[in-house]
């Protein structure tokens, strides 16, 4: 069976089309998909000794309709019931399109005016590395960009994780995701 000009045009246009959209990424300089994460990004309490140093995360191709972004961090492997929350910056501004690293510290002043940390399950508006248990295994720590349809989610100074997550998901157009690994070994 032989295509027409027609045919072979239109499967042309259409792979080209699918080809050449961009969907929304999310990446680092400082972790990566599926790799351990290093001590830099470890708690620094809880018979942690890290750096508890925030990663440098940028993103490109946010879809349309974004009118702000939110980061969270979150381990499901924690011994909890209910996973870990490490980290949840929301009301970053849609004009922005990476944090520094380190930008989970409060006190450096590099997160982006206006966004605002909520308190981490540590208890900190902070970034909260990662502390698994000693011989727990290799732990996954879930950061996720979230490109929101709103401009300010606008929660309770003591929102818990949960209901910061519920607001986040609730406007969420898309997402773009990270999975770092890390794990503690026994001390001796």
């Amino acid at each position: 069976m032989r295509a027409t000009l027609n045919q072979i045009l239109f499967i042309s246009l259409a792979f080209t089309a699918s080809v050449s959209a961009k969907s929304f990424t999310l990446s680092s300089t400082d972790i990566a998909e599926g790799v351990m994460m290093n001590k830099a990004q470890e708690y620094n309490g809880f018979g942690c000794t890290g750096g508890d140093i925030s990663p440098q995360l940028a993103w490109s191709n946010a879809p349309e309709g974004t009118k702000s972004f939110a980061v969270t961090v979150y381990d499901p492997d924690a011994p909890t019931g209910s996973g870990w929350w490490h980290w949840q910056m929301v009301n970053i501004p849609k004009t922005t399109t990476q944090l520094a690293k380190d930008s989970g510290n409060v006190n450096n002043q590099t997160a982006p005016q206006g966004s605002i940390q909520n308190k981490n399950d540590y208890g900190s508006r902070s970034f909260g590395g990662a502390c698994p248990p000693e011989d727990h295994g290799t732990h996954h720590y879930i950061f996720t960009l979230h490109a929101l349809s709103v401009e300010k989610l606008e929660l309770p100074e003591d929102a818990s994780g949960a209901l910061a997550g519920y607001m986040i998901n609730a406007n969420t157009i898309e997402s773009a995701k990270i999975v770092a690994l890390y794990q503690r070994e026994k001390s001796e």
